[in-house]
């Protein structure tokens, strides 16, 4: 049986993986942690780059967002490795996985694709008001997953 288990980084994703470590050793699951490089931000530093390479004199590189991916993917493994390191996974199978792309399209795609039987991903506990104008990668992936999706929430402990 197979857990996704997104991480972004915050408490919610933290106290997702803290639940997903505590199903995998009871049920034998094996863990797949999954972190997306978000596009959007990508193309906002790579703007920003160009704008300093102009103000400073440099030729503009060719294949700057290309350095930038992987710029951001290297430091979203490390972040993993990072937390991984913080918690104890002896006897659970254990894979990482670093993608850049959109969120949400990532989690679905990957869950679909792999056949997870299970996502456990933290939810920020956007307002009603919030999620109407922005979205929500929680909610769009409770809404599309191909299998259950157990949300949870940053004050659990």
């Amino acid at each position: 049986m197979k857990l996704l288990v997104p991480i972004d980084g915050s408490k919610a994703s933290i106290n997702a993986l803290k639940k997903a470590i505590e199903i995998a050793k009871k049920y034998d699951f094996s863990i797949t942690l999954f972190t997306v490089v978000e596009e959007s931000h990508i193309s906002g530093y790579g703007r920003n780059q160009n704008f300093w390479h102009q103000v400073d004199g440099s030729i503009i590189s060719v294949g700057v967002e290309h350095e930038v991916v992987s710029e951001f993917e290297e430091r979203a493994a490390e972040l993993l490795d990072e937390i991984t390191s913080a918690f104890d996974f002896s006897g659970i199978a254990l894979e990482k996985t670093v993608v850049s792309g959109e969120p949400s399209i990532e989690i679905l795609d990957l869950a679909k694709n792999e056949g997870f039987d299970l996502i456990v991903m933290g939810n920020k506990g956007m307002s009603k008001i919030k999620r109407f104008f922005t979205g929500s990668v929680t909610q769009r992936v409770i809404a599309e997953a191909s299998c259950p999706v157990l949300s949870i929430h940053e004050d659990i402990k």
